[in-house]
């Protein structure tokens, strides 16, 4: 076995940012600390979070970030959605959550699942305006998603939805 030297520190891939890469965090971190932290404290005290906060997330392209541009997303990356993510849960919680919901839940089931019929009908508006939620869990298999019993069953060209999730994330906020 060949003799290496490591030379250390090692840099971390997460910790290591490309130029774009700096200004795209920035630009969130600038946000979150100017537009999202002053409504923080309202938002959490009334238990509910604030609608025009989320007009802002989509005008920033914060929620369709992996979208391709041929949708009127910002056609990047998931280490870019992650960045996002991040910052805006760095003030706050309930903000990253939002924002990871959307790209990673309901965009990404979209651009993976979706017939090119359903994408051109759907993608522009969740890059835009549209505000998605993520029903998974269910009282008889939690999380698990291959125990779920909800079924789409297709009646004519309507697609019928049979079963009970026990809680809907981002349903609120849902257009």
């Amino acid at each position: 076995m060949p003799n290496t030297t490591l030379q250390l520190p090692v840099p971390a891939p997460l910790t290591t940012f490309a130029e774009d890469e700096i200004l795209f965090r920035d630009n969130i971190r600038q946000f979150a600390d100017d537009k999202l932290r002053p409504l923080v404290k309202e938002m959490d005290e009334k238990g509910v979070f604030d609608h025009d906060l989320i007009q802002q997330f989509f005008q920033l392209g914060l929620m369709g970030i992996e979208i391709p541009e041929q949708y009127g997303g910002g056609g990047g990356k998931f280490f870019e959605a992650i960045l996002a993510v991040e910052e805006m849960s760095r003030v706050d919680a309930s903000a990253g959550v939002i924002v990871d919901v959307q790209n990673t839940l309901v965009n990404n089931a979209l651009l993976r699942w979706a017939n090119e019929e359903q994408k051109k009908r759907y993608l522009p508006r969740m890059a835009s305006d549209t505000c998605g939620a993520y029903a998974l869990s269910e009282a008889g298999s939690g999380s698990d998603a291959f125990a779920l019993q909800t079924r789409a069953e297709l009646k004519g060209s309507d697609y019928i939805l049979n079963g009970r999730k026990l809680w809907i994330t981002n349903a609120k906020e849902a257009g």
